[in-house]
C-alpha cells in the first residue's frame, strides 16, 4: 500500500494542510472536502487511489489541521476558499488534474474548473452539488433562510447544524447499515467545530453559500461546453443533497456517468470499495 504523507504548506501567511501520496508522475486527482470534516473523510480513499494516481487531498481553510484565522483576519467566502486552493498548486506546480469534490468541496471545485489557469480532466462528484434539483429538504430550509435574512430569529436554525447531534447525524443518515459509520468521524468533527471562534467561521460560510448558486448558470454552460468527463457516485438516501442532484448532471453532461448507491452522505464510510472501483474504471478510460 503507498505510504500517504501529511504535510503543510503557507499560502498567503496561512499553514495549509494536505495529504499526499501515489507516484509523482502519475495523473494527479485533487479530493476536496466538505462540511462539516476535513481530507480526514478520504483516509481510506487515498492509499485506494493511490497505486494508479498522484493524490493531494487538502483540508481548507478553518478545517483539520489548516489554519484557523479568526473571521476579522481573513474574509471566509468560497472564492477565498477557492484561491487558497489554486495558490496551494501553484506552489506544486500542478495545473492539471482531476477533481473529486463533495459537499463544500463542490463550489471550490467548481470555481477551479472554470480557472483558465487550470486544466481539469475529470470531474468525480459525490454529493456534490451544481444544481437546484440537489438541495434536499428539509436541512437547508434554515440555512437559506439565514443566508438571506441573518439576525436573532434565523441564526438559531443555523447554529443547530453545528451541533453534535446533527454531526452525528450527517454520517449516519441514509446509511442502511450505521454499524459500518465509525463514531471517530463524529467526534474527529465535533472536537473542531467546537474549537473557540469556529461557529463564527462556519456562520459566514453559510452567509456566503448563496454565492455558489448564483455561479450555477457559468458552470453549467461549461459543463455543456467542454463535456468534461464526469462521474456523479452518490448516495441515493442523502437527506442533504438528493439523488436528483446526481442525476441532473446528465441534462448538460451527455456522456456523464451516474451511480446511486444505497447509502448516505458520507457514502464512502459504508461504500468504499464500490465508490473506489467506480473511479479507478472511470478514470482509467477516460484518461488513457
Amino acid at each position: 500500500m503507498p505510504p500517504t504523507h501529511h504535510r503543510k504548506a503557507t499560502i498567503d501567511g496561512q499553514q495549509v494542510f494536505y495529504r499526499e501520496a501515489g507516484p509523482a508522475d502519475a495523473p494527479v486527482i485533487l479530493l476536496l472536502h466538505g462540511f462539516p470534516t476535513s481530507s480526514h473523510m478520504f483516509r481510506h480513499l487515498i492509499p485506494a487511489l493511490a497505486d494508479r494516481c498522484h493524490v493531494i487531498a487538502t483540508d481548507h481553510i478553518g478545517y483539520g489541521e489548516s489554519s484557523m484565522p479568526r473571521t476579522d483576519e481573513f474574509e471566509y467566502t468560497f472564492d477565498n476558499l477557492a484561491k487558497i486552493t489554486a495558490r496551494l498548486l501553484d506552489e506544486l506546480g500542478i495545473s492539471r488534474f482531476s477533481i473529486y469534490v463533495h459537499d463544500y468541496g463542490a463550489p471550490i471545485g467548481w470555481r477551479l474548473a472554470l480557472n483558465p489557469a487550470y486544466d481539469v480532466t475529470a470531474i468525480i462528484t459525490q454529493s456534490g452539488n451544481a444544481y437546484m434539483e440537489g438541495f434536499a429538504k428539509p436541512f437547508w430550509d434554515d440555512l437559506f433562510a439565514y443566508a438571506s435574512s441573518p439576525g436573532a430569529d434565523t441564526e438559531p436554525g443555523a447554529r443547530a447544524k453545528l451541533s453534535a447531534k446533527t454531526t452525528r447525524w450527517q454520517y449516519e443518515n441514509g446509511a442502511e447499515d450505521k454499524s459500518l459509520v465509525s463514531p471517530d468521524n463524529w467526534l474527529h468533527d465535533q472536537t473542531l467545530l467546537d474549537r473557540p471562534g469556529n461557529d463564527e467561521i462556519q456562520l459566514a460560510l453559510f452567509r456566503n453559500y448563496p454565492s455558489n448558486i448564483d455561479g450555477y448558470p457559468q458552470l453549467q454552460e461549461y459543463f455543456r461546453n467542454s463535456q468534461v468527463p464526469t462521474l456523479a457516485v452518490w448516495g441515493e438516501r442523502d437527506e442533504i443533497f438528493g439523488p436528483d442532484g446526481a442525476r441532473a448532471f446528465s441534462r448538460d453532461l451527455k456522456d456523464a456517468e451516474v451511480h446511486l448507491l444505497p447509502a448516505g452522505h458520507f457514502a464512502l464510510e459504508t461504500h468504499l470499495d464500490a465508490i473506489s472501483g467506480y473511479i479507478h474504471g472511470f478514470l482509467g478510460r477516460v484518461l488513457s
